[in-house]
């Protein structure tokens, strides 16, 4: 199927609420986030993702005119969710700053472990296909990662202030500089099913910043 194929049937009428788990809409984005974050876009078909999501072909172009529009709702959904994760350790005020982002971290490398270490980031996944998929997927995950550097920028500022980190620190090219570095363990723990990766980076950043 290719992916910029266009349906131009809309079989039956929807369920008003597409917010409940159980929708049709809801299912196929929870399923295509978990198989892209284990598979690359350009691998998987439209099929796969209806099979898995136990949806008709019919629902699917109810919601999304295309592959590539699918591709573009399923990195939303994913932001979403993740943003939603970070403000849980990043905002935590029970804890210190630099613990919300080990708490993060520890988070993190659980749920890679959890999956065996096959599951990584969707973004980076889509990342590292940029080269073979649609422009628009660009500026959408720019945008991603510099929400994620915002976010992670403020956690640092409150180390800052909380005498954690030194003063003169450049708290947001430090939050750019952690995604650079976390992207690339998350892949490296992929590609050798351990997390030794991640350990490292995370130990090596951690150390860098205290210092600085």
């Amino acid at each position: 199927m290719s992916a910029n194929s266009v349906s131009p049937h809309r079989r039956g009428r929807p369920p008003k609420d597409q917010t409940t788990p159980d929708a049709p809409r809801a299912k196929l984005l929870r399923t295509g986030v978990a198989i892209l974050t284990e598979k690359g876009f350009s691998a998987i078909g439209i099929e796969e993702i209806l099979a898995s999501a136990q949806v008709p072909k019919g629902s699917f172009y109810h919601y999304f005119a295309s592959k590539d529009a699918f591709g573009l709702a399923l990195i939303d959904a994913y932001a979403d969710y993740f943003a939603r994760k970070l403000d849980k350790w990043f905002e935590n005020e029970d804890r210190a700053p630099l613990q919300r982002l080990r708490d993060f971290i520890t988070d993190a490398r659980s749920g890679m472990a959890r999956f065996d270490y096959r599951r990584g980031c969707l973004v980076g996944n889509l990342g590292q296909e940029m080269g073979v998929l649609p422009e628009p997927f660009r500026n959408r995950l720019n945008a991603v990662f510099q929400d994620w550097e915002v976010r992670t920028a403020k956690c640092l500022r409150a180390a800052q202030k909380a005498g954690e980190i030194p003063r003169g620190a450049d708290c947001n090219r430090l939050a750019q500089f952690f995604w650079i570095g976390w992207e690339g363990a998350v892949l490296r723990a992929k590609l050798e099913r351990r997390p030794d990766a991640l350990d490292a980076f995370a130990k090596g950043f951690l150390a860098m910043i205290k210092s600085k």
